[in-house]
Formats: C-alpha cells, structure tokens, sequence
C-alpha cells in the first residue's frame, strides 16, 4: 500500500472560495521577453504552465505592474492598465496563461506591483518617480513625495487590476509589499519620514497605504477569491527594521490578506541581494525564522519563501506550523517536476538548485530565463514541439564532466545507445575538485545526482577509458560528442615552476599543502571562491589581478554574494597589479606606482582555462558524425555547458 513520505506538505489547504490541492507554490518570477505593449507571448504561457505540470499548487505570474505611467520598474513589464478601446492589450495574453496553468489542476495568480521610487528609472532619460517623501535615489535621480490624491489614485490602480486579473480567470491576487517596492517604501521607518496619515513614527500610518490597497482589492474581487501579500519580515540591512518591525507590520496587514507570505531584504539594496534571493552561502530555508516568527501573531495563513528545495525540511516547516505554505521560485528552474517527485517517492531523482543565479543573471543580461543545470528552463515551447529522433543512433560520449553528462543523458532519453567514457575513476570532471568546499556542497548533489541519473538512464559507463582514435574503430559509433573539457592555463611568469605554486584545481583537492598566506593570481570566480574556501580554513588571502576589474563569467548576481563573502573574511583585492616573477616568499608585480612586493607562503594561480580542443578533435574523423562541446569549444561556465550539450544530443537523428 503507498504511503506518502510527505503528508503533510501534500495536504491541501483551503484559502478564502479556493481549494490548493497541496502546501507548494510556485513563488513569483517575472516573465520580461515581452512586447513593448507589455503583452505575453505564447513561450510565456508555457513557462508558467510547467511547474504548474511538475505539481505546484498555485503558479503565480510575476511582475505585474498595476501603473503603466508611474509604477513600472522595467522597461519590459506586464502592464495592466495599457487599454486600447476599453480592454488592455495584455489580456489575451494572461488568459493564455491562465488556461496553460490551471488545466493541470493549478491556481494561478497574479502578482501585482507598484516600482515606486524605482519606477521608469529604464527611461532615457530616467522619468518621474513617486516615493513616500522628496529624495534623491542612487543614480542621482529626484524623487517626488507621493501627493495625497496620487496615493488614491494607486489604491484604485492596484483594485482595477486585481478586477482585470480576475476577468482574465486568475484564481489568487498576489499583492507585492516587499524587497523595496512602493508599499515596501511606505513601511520602511527609514523611508517613510511623512509627518501626515501615510507615514511617519507610527507604524500604523506607515502600514496604511497597504492595508488600503487590500481592501480596495477585496472590495473589487469579491470574498471568494484569496489575497496573498509578501512582505519583507525584515529589511536586513544596517538601518532597516528588523523581525519586530515585521511583526508589528504583519499584525496590520492580519485579515486584510488571507496569506501573508514573508521573505526579507530588498532586491534594491545590493547588500542584502543575496538574503531576498538567497545565494548558495546562505543555509537552507534562511529565512523561514522570520515566517514563523510572524505566524505566532497573526491568524492568516503563512508562506515562507527562500532557499527551499530539501523536502525534509519543507514538510518540518509544516509539521511543525512554522509556517502553512512553502513556496518555490528557482528550485523550480532546477526541476519543476519537485512536487510531483517527491509526492510519489522519487525524492532522490529530485534535481535540486545549486543557488548559482545564473538564472537571475541571464534574465537581465538576455531577457529570458535560464538554469544552470536545466537546460529546458526558459526552453518549454521548445521541447513541448519537439518532433523525437527520426533515426535511433549509437552515440559515443568522451568526457564525463558536466557537458558529457547532459548530453549522455539527453541522447538516452531520446532512445540512443550511449557509450559514456571518462579518462578519470569518477564522474564529474574538473569541478569534482570543490567537493569538499562547504559552500559547494549543492554542486557536489548536482554531480551526484547527474551521474546517477546517467547510470539510471541505462548509458554504458566507461572509467578510466580515454577516447582514441582505435577505441572509436572499436565502438563504432554513428556519432560522437567529444566534452573532454579544458585545462587550467599555466601563465608564463618567471618562477611559476615553484615548489610552492600550486594551480586552483591542486589547492582545491589539496588546501593542507596551502600556507598562511596566500596570493591568488586572478579575479575571475574560481580564484574569489578560492579565497573565500582558505579564508574559511583560516589562511589570509590576497587576490592580485593585473586587470583592473574583476571577471564575473557573466553571472554577476552571483558577484554580489562573492563580494559580501569576500568583505566578511577581509581578503584584499589588487587590481591593475601584473605578476612579474614568483619566488619562495611571495610576489613581484607591476603596478601603476611602480613594482611592488606582496609576501606570501603560497602563491596559487587561477587565470583561466584553454580548451583541450586538440585532444577533443583527435577523434573528429573517426565517425560519420562529429560534435564538440562544453568547455573543449569555449571554457565559460556550468550553464553553457549543459546548454550546449542538451541542444546537440537533441539534433542527433533528426537530420
């Protein structure tokens, strides 16, 4: 007889007139690949539609902004309000969406937004912003203090477009009061300074624009339809409230909204980045002490948000009334399938997110998201269409890094014959190195999990066996995909050949050879999380880059995590500095003053990787298909590895 591992998370949950059919919500995440009318395309529908397939209760749609004049804080953003002869565009868009998410069983919801202060600052040049009182922002922009007649006409913003939302057939209205947007800025004593009924000392006037944006929702949707609110139970930074500010604010909003969902911080205050978006330095469920904090006050219901993706510590999270709801935002990037998985046992097949936010960097950077280790992330219209193979093939893979791993995988789930081969004992490549690293521990389950999955998927596994021209002849595959990977590159400076030189990838597997004082060459990731994994073992590093800026791979989100982790355990930075020579006590470099000394006990160089490209095409001839990828083609990082080898395991027999 089944049993669920998971009563209680799979235990349904009535809010207001809806019935959830279990305690996991898709948490809000903005969909910008938009027309400039703000309009969904149909890749939009089926982006959301995916998770609410893998099993989440509720998909929530993000990014809605309620003022298309004054309160959109992207340039690329869902407007609600942008009528065209008494319709706004974006209503067929939305109604596309909902239709995709609610035919799995899923309620959608509608995230509505107000930038605020942050509004049209996308502009060239910048426009008018309204913010709680008269200021000047960080980019040297004046705010206006927000007039009394301008608040109300927000209230009855925010209510017309929960009216819009729910014509469109959306099931829940997300309201958003936190992470620094406008009823954020009202709340926040530090930012609200009014001396009149909407802010001020007294919370409850600071409170006030909220509470009056959810009744005017309420009275505009009617009694049936639930109202979830987020709100940021603590600002986290110096100068901002903290939990017993949250509560009292909470306490205000108690009733008004039928789920008061508590994250923290302010995407807004790049300190704190990294705790509303919890990178992969925090713990797991960071942040669920502020909701359960909260939930001992208020009668609403409670959802908890940030670094969630262990379902032994969601279902403790509502065993144990922490909180009523768990919501998910990149753990379903990773694998949206999470909820149906762990539902029917298959909690080891779970591919859970390693907090990288990659996902988050390539939204901004390209307009669409996309997961380091789910290339179908971002991709759903895609692989919804695809036509299967139309030749089932033999398929050798070299390298059993992350690039061979992804495309073994994707070839045997396509119905190909794979051989996988891996010069190493082990599965993994280079980046098996940082398993031990503590704040790595979730790329070392990404590994693990990989190479389960590879065996699971019935590939031929090869260890210990280099790819060569005769074990091609001997395999005789009809394709090959070569992801031998690259090497980390040695620079050419005297005194690199010393004893106590050591390349990344060495002190990684062997930091008790590392000294007390260390110099890293290079200020790219691999060498800034070097120097934070000695700092942690209690070394004192210095990172000498002879640019005269750092590298962040493209992934700057995940920068800003490195920066906070980098000031906390006080490594030194030196820019614009050119290693010249290495000896026993340390390094010469060449700077704008002239050449300076910097002693260290050990000197460990991190500048870069070169493609193992002649190694990779050594086999380029030996098959009537040939396919470099990963690393061996261009040395960038995880997502543009698994990428690359998804795409191209998914050509292979159709052509």
């Amino acid at each position: 007889m089944f049993m669920l591992k998971y009563p209680n998370l799979f235990s349904p949950i009535k809010v207001a007139g809806q019935v959830f059919k279990n305690r996991i919500f898709a948490a809000p995440t903005g969909w910008i690949d938009l027309d400039k009318d703000g309009m969904y395309p149909p890749d939009a529908a089926l982006y959301y539609a995916r998770k609410a397939m893998g099993g989440a209760a509720s998909v929530t749609l993000g990014e809605c902004g309620v003022d298309g004049e004054l309160g959109v804080g992207y340039g690329y953003a869902v407007r609600l309000d942008n009528h065209y002869s008494g319709m706004p565009y974006s209503f067929h868009g939305i109604t596309r969406v909902v239709e995709e998410v609610t035919r799995y069983g899923a309620i959608c919801a509608a995230e509505l937004e107000h930038a605020g202060m942050y509004a049209n600052r996308w502009k060239d040049p910048p426009g008018v912003a309204y913010g709680p009182v008269d200021c000047v922002d960080i980019d040297g922009r004046n705010i206006l203090q927000m007039p009394e007649d301008l608040i109300e006409r927000t209230i009855q913003k925010y209510a017309d477009a929960a009216a819009f939302v729910k014509q469109c057939g959306v099931g829940m209205i997300f309201v958003h009061a936190g992470h620094g947007w406008l009823l954020h800025q009202f709340m926040s004593p530090s930012l609200n300074t009014r001396n009149d009924k909407w802010g001020g000392p007294d919370i409850e006037n600071r409170s006030r624009l909220a509470v009056a944006v959810l009744d005017a929702i309420r009275k505009a949707v009617g009694p049936a339809i639930p109202i979830e609110v987020r709100i940021s139970g603590s600002e986290g930074y110096e100068g901002g409230y903290d939990i017993e500010e949250g509560i009292k604010f909470a306490k205000q909003l108690d009733g008004h909204a039928d789920i008061i969902h508590v994250s923290a911080g302010s995407h807004e205050v790049e300190e704190v980045f990294t705790l509303t978006h919890p990178s992969l330095f925090r713990e797991d469920g960071c942040n669920v002490h502020l909701a359960a904090e909260i939930k001992k006050h208020v009668k609403s219901h409670v959802a908890t948000v940030g670094a969630l993706s262990d379902p032994e510590l969601m279902e403790d999270i509502i065993a144990s009334r922490k909180a009523d709801i768990v919501e998910l935002a990149r753990a379903l990037f990773a694998d949206p399938d999470l909820p149906a998985k762990i539902r029917s046992g298959r909690q080891g097949e779970v591919n859970r997110c390693m907090r990288c936010l990659a996902c988050f960097s390539n939204l901004v950077n390209t307009g669409r998201f996309r997961c380091a280790i789910n290339p179908e992330t971002g991709r759903e219209a895609e692989v919804r269409s695809a036509l299967p193979p139309r030749v089932k093939k033999k398929v050798l893979v070299a390298g059993g890094g992350v690039a061979g791993m992804q495309a073994a995988i994707t070839c045997a789930r396509n119905g190909h014959q794979v051989v996988l081969c891996e010069k190493k004992v082990r599965l993994g490549g280079v980046l098996n190195c940082e398993e031990n690293v503590p704040f790595k521990r979730l790329l070392k389950n990404y590994l693990n999990y990989q190479a389960e999955t590879v065996a699971r998927e019935g590939v031929e596994i090869r260890l210990g066996t280099t790819v060569t021209p005769g074990l091609v002849k001997e395999i005789a595959p009809d394709a090959v995909i070569s992801a031998v990977g690259a090497a980390f590159t040695v620079p050419d400076i005297k005194g690199i050949d010393g004893a106590n030189v050591f390349s990344a990838e060495d002190a990684y597997i062997y930091p008790e050879k590392v000294g007390g004082r260390v110099i890293i060459l290079g200020a790219g990731l691999v060498g800034m999380e070097l120097a934070i994994y000695l700092s942690i073992l209690g070394r004192k590093a210095t990172i000498v880059e002879m640019l005269d800026k750092v590298n962040d791979g493209g992934n700057y989100q995940h920068m800003k995590a490195v920066w906070v982790e980098l000031n906390k355990y006080g490594v030194e930075l030196k820019l614009s500095a050119k290693a010249v020579e290495i000896d026993g006590g340390g390094v010469l470099c060449e700077t704008a003053e002239g050449v300076r000394r910097y002693d260290s006990d050990t000197v460990i160089y991190a500048v870069g990787q070169k493609p193992l490209s002649e190694e990779a095409f050594s086999v380029s001839q030996c098959a009537p298909e040939f396919y470099p990828v990963g690393d061996c083609v261009r040395p960038e990082n995880i997502m543009n590895a698994t990428s690359m080898a998804y795409m191209v395991a998914r050509s292979i027999g159709k052509i």
